[in-house]
């Protein structure tokens, strides 16, 4: 499992920065900020969680986007949508802290894992693109995204419906020192690999992390989250 290609280009402290720093802008295209913190949860374990449908049952996605760095990374003009439209991906927005809710939650297996969830709250359409940026507590660099857990199809989420993300927190005992974190940021971004606001969530209590750690790409399903 931990021969995994990880992506090694996580931004710099200068480029959390700047990414943050536009979540505190306001305007159409920033997002409202940091949220109040939420408490932790405990998820329905991977085996028995079902995953996010649409009304025919099927799950709603788009064309996955290229790869490429975070600043370069871009969708196809069009995806496909249940029932056999095909809208372009322009017009479907973000999922943001304007329209969606994060949560971040416990699991049994595997172990050193937790689930971060985004829901959509709004009344339209809004896509979870490519992969959630985290920061534990004040760490000046957001954490390791793995390349490999990219899914073929951008999720789209109607409302009410969700996506999902893997994080795992530690590599094999003895490779590096855990550190313990309270607090996670989670910052949203649009089909550019852009931010558009952060959600600060409470952790589940004694959470360790290391540098072996990684985030997965928003999945349609708690299965594929929590594969890596």
């Amino acid at each position: 499992m931990r021969t995994n290609r990880i992506r090694t280009t996580a931004l710099t402290a200068a480029a959390l920065v700047a990414a943050l720093s536009l979540t505190a802008c306001g305007g159409d295209d920033q997002a409202m900020g940091t949220r109040s913190a939420g408490s932790a949860e405990t998820a329905t374990p991977a085996v028995t969680t079902p995953a996010a449908t649409s009304t025919d049952g099927k799950a709603r996605t788009t064309d996955a986007p290229e790869a490429g760095t975070p600043e370069t990374q871009t969708v196809p003009a069009e995806g496909k949508r249940a029932g056999g439209q095909t809208p372009k991906a322009a017009a479907i927005p973000a999922c943001t802290p304007k329209n969606s809710t994060v949560k971040v939650s416990k699991v049994s297996r595997p172990i050193n894992h937790l689930l971060l969830t985004v829901t959509n709250t709004g009344s339209t359409d809004c896509s979870a693109y490519h992969a959630p940026f985290l920061r534990f507590d004040d760490a000046q660099a957001v954490y390791p995204i793995l390349d490999d857990s990219k899914p073929q199809a951008v999720v789209t989420l109607a409302p009410g419906e969700k996506a999902y993300a893997g994080i795992a927190l530690l590599g094999e005992p003895g490779e590096d020192k855990p550190v313990r974190s309270d607090n996670l940021g989670v910052i949203m971004v649009d089909k550019n690999n852009k931010s558009k606001g952060e959600s600060t969530l409470k952790l589940p209590a004694k959470t360790y992390t290391d540098s072996r750690g990684f985030v997965t790409y928003w999945q349609s399903d708690v299965e594929n989250a929590l594969m890596f």
